[in-house]
C-alpha cells in the first residue's frame, strides 16, 4: 500500500515550539502586571514544555490510567495508586519550576503572576497533574491559620523536589522512607451533600492527645496519592477542618481507605477516588465550627487555578488550530488565508486573549493585601471563574473541528483531550449556579467588593460607547439585586455573566492591543450570542490571527 500515495499536505507536528515565548498575549500579561523578572524561567519552561517527549508523556498519563492498588500481595491494605513514569516525570517538571508554591516560598512583586504563568505552561500540555499541583499551592494560606501546623508542613510543600512515595513504613517490606516534600489534596463533598458542605455526615471526635479520629466518606477525593489533605468533619460545634496526612509521625500509614478511582469523561490522568475514613487520625485547622472559614481560601486559590486552567486550555486549543491551518491547503488556498477560517481564528483567539488577561489580572490582585485589591479578588475571582471556565468546552470544540477528521481523532492529536477536558474547570470548586449564588452572596456580604469591581469598570469607560452602555446595564442588574436580595438568586447568572463581561472589556481596554479589543467589543458586547467565526471583516482579523 505504500507505493499507492504519499503523505502530503498534512500539517507537521506542533512540537519544538517555545510555549512562552510564541504565546504574545501571556508574554505581555506577565510584564503589565509586574511578573517581567520571571521571564527567563518562564522561556526556559516553556522550550521544556513544547519538546515531543514532554508531549509524548502528557499523552502516555492520560492513556495509561492510574491504577489503584489496594492491598499488598501479602493482604497489607496500603491503598497506593500506580501511575505511568510519565506522570510523575511531567509533575516533577511542574514542581521543580515552582508551579505549585513559588508564589509563597519566594514572595516579591509580581510573584503570584509569575506562578500563574508558569502554571498555565504545563496545564497547557497536560491538566490532570495541575489538580494536586493547585492544591499545594491553595493549601498554604489555610495551614497559616495554624503556626505549628504552619511550621511541619510548608517547608515540604515549598520543596521543589518531588517525591512520588508516600514514605514512613512500608508496610510490604517494612523499609521506612523519609520524605523531605509534600503534595497537598483535599475532601470537602459526600454523597448526599455535594457542594452542600453542611450536609456532611462524617464526624471527628477529640482525643486526649488534641488529635481527632475521623470516621466517614468522601465522594470526591481528588489525587488520593497526596501525603495530606485538608478534610471536613463535623464535631459538636459543627463543620470543622482537619489535616490528615497518609502517613503518621509514628511511620505507620493513616487510615485512608481508598474505595474506587472515578470513571471520569476527561482529566483521565488525575485519580480523583472515593475515600473512607474509620478512624482516621486528623489535627484541627482552626477553630471547631468553623470548618468552612478555615478551608475558603484554599477554595478561592483553587478557583483562580480553574480560571487559569481553563485560559491554558483555551491557548491550546487556539494554538493548535492555527498551526493546522497555516499547514494545510483546501480549495486552491491555505486554510488561514480563506476568510472563512481567518474569522474562526480569530475569534477563537479573541476568547483566548480575554481569558489570559482576565486571569492574570486577577492573579495579580492577590499580589496586592491593599484593602482595594482584596476586596476585589474577593469577588472578581467567583465572577471570573464563573464565565471563564464556561466558555472553555465550546471553544475547544470549535478549535477541535478546524482540524477536521483530525481533531476528533486521539491519537497524537491533543484537542480531542483537550475537549474533554475542559468541563472540569467548571464543575471543580463550584458549578455554575453555585459559583453564581456565591456572587450575590459576597455581594450582599461584602458591598466594598462591588466597590473595587465597579471602580475597575468606572477606570476604562470613555473608550467605547458600547462599553459604557454595557457597564450602565450591569450597574442596573447590580442595583437590582440589591434591592431585592430574596429575589436576586433568579437572575444570578444574568447579572454574574455581565459582570464578567464588563470585567474582561475593562482589562482588555487597559492592557490587550487595540485589534484585540475592538473585536472583544464587537463580539462580546455589541454584537453577541453568535457561534465563533462571524466578526466583521473590517476589524483586524489577520493581525489577532498573528497572535495565535
Amino acid at each position: 500500500m505504500s507505493a499507492t500515495h504519499q503523505v502530503f499536505n498534512q500539517a507537521p507536528p506542533r512540537i519544538d515550539v517555545n510555549e512562552y515565548t510564541s504565546h504574545t498575549a501571556l508574554v505581555e500579561a506577565v510584564g503589565a502586571f509586574g511578573g517581567g523578572w520571571a521571564t527567563d524561567a518562564l522561556t526556559e519552561a516553556g522550550a521544556l514544555v513544547g519538546r515531543a517527549d514532554f508531549q509524548r508523556d502528557a499523552e502516555l498519563a492520560n492513556t495509561i490510567l492510574p491504577k489503584h492498588l489496594s492491598h499488598d500481595r501479602w493482604g497489607n491494605r496500603i491503598d497506593d495508586v500506580e501511575f505511568h513514569p510519565a506522570y510523575h516525570r511531567i509533575i516533577g517538571d511542574a514542581i521543580a519550576h515552582g508551579a505549585h508554591t513559588s508564589c509563597w516560598s519566594d514572595p516579591r512583586d509580581g510573584a503570584h503572576v509569575a506562578r500563574a504563568a508558569m502554571f498555565m505552561q504545563f496545564g497547557q500540555i497536560e491538566p490532570g497533574h495541575a489538580c494536586p499541583v493547585s492544591m499545594t499551592h491553595a493549601v498554604v494560606p489555610s495551614l497559616r491559620l495554624d503556626q505549628k501546623l504552619a511550621d511541619e508542613w510548608l517547608p515540604r510543600v515549598f520543596s521543589t523536589d518531588y517525591q512520588h512515595e508516600l514514605g514512613g513504613i512500608d508496610p510490604s517490606t517494612g523499609r521506612t522512607t523519609t520524605k523531605t516534600s509534600a503534595i497537598f489534596g483535599m475532601a470537602m463533598t459526600e454523597k448526599q451533600g455535594g457542594s452542600d458542605v453542611r450536609a456532611n455526615t462524617t464526624r471527628a471526635v477529640e482525643q486526649s492527645d488534641g488529635t481527632y479520629l475521623i470516621t466517614g466518606h468522601k465522594w470526591f477525593c481528588s489525587a488520593p496519592q497526596s501525603d495530606a489533605f485538608l478534610v471536613l468533619a463535623n464535631t459538636a460545634a459543627g463543620v470543622t477542618c482537619f489535616v490528615v496526612p497518609r502517613v503518621l509521625p509514628d511511620g505507620t500509614r493513616n487510615v485512608f481507605n481508598v474505595q474506587r478511582l472515578k470513571d471520569k469523561l476527561g482529566n483521565k490522568s488525575n485519580a480523583s477516588s472515593e475515600v473512607e475514613f474509620d478512624g482516621t487520625v486528623g489535627w484541627r485547622l482552626g477553630d471547631e465550627g468553623a470548618g468552612v472559614r478555615s478551608i475558603i481560601e484554599m477554595v478561592n486559590q483553587t478557583r483562580l487555578d480553574c480560571i487559569l486552567g481553563s485560559a491554558a486550555g483555551m491557548r491550546q486549543s487556539v494554538a493548535e488550530a492555527a498551526w493546522h491551518v497555516r499547514n494545510r491547503a483546501a480549495f486552491g488556498a491555505t486554510l488561514v488565508d480563506q476568510p472563512a477560517m481567518t474569522a474562526v481564528i480569530a475569534d477563537l483567539q479573541v476568547e483566548a486573549e480575554a481569558a489570559v488577561w482576565t486571569g492574570l489580572r486577577l492573579a495579580a490582585a492577590y499580589d496586592d493585601d491593599a484593602d482595594e485589591s482584596a476586596a476585589f479578588r474577593r469577588l472578581a475571582t467567583a465572577v471570573g471563574k464563573y464565565w471563564v471556565c464556561k466558555r472553555g468546552p465550546n471553544h475547544a470544540y470549535e478549535a477541535l473541528e478546524c482540524l477536521g477528521g483530525n481533531g476528533y481523532t486521539e491519537n497524537g492529536f491533543p484537542l480531542s483531550r483537550r475537549y474533554r477536558e475542559q468541563p472540569v474547570m467548571a464543575v471543580w470548586e463550584g458549578s455554575g449556579n453555585v459559583i453564581a449564588l456565591d456572587v450575590l452572596r459576597a455581594m450582599m456580604r461584602d458591598p466594598l467588593s462591588v466597590e473595587a469591581v465597579d471602580n475597575e469598570f468606572e477606570r476604562s469607560l470613555g473608550v467605547y460607547r458600547e462599553y459604557d452602555l454595557h457597564v450602565e446595564r450591569t450597574r442596573k442588574l447590580i442595583a437590582q439585586a440589591a434591592a431585592d436580595p430574596l429575589a436576586a438568586p433568579a437572575l444570578a447568572r444574568r447579572l454574574t455573566e455581565s459582570m464578567a463581561i464588563a470585567l474582561q472589556g475593562a482589562i482588555l481596554i487597559r492592557q490587550a492591543p487595540e485589534a484585540v479589543t475592538d473585536a472583544f467589543m464587537a463580539g462580546r458586547i455589541a454584537d453577541p450570542g453568535h457561534m465563533y467565526g462571524v466578526l466583521d471583516a473590517k476589524l483586524d482579523l489577520s493581525g489577532i490571527v498573528a497572535r495565535a
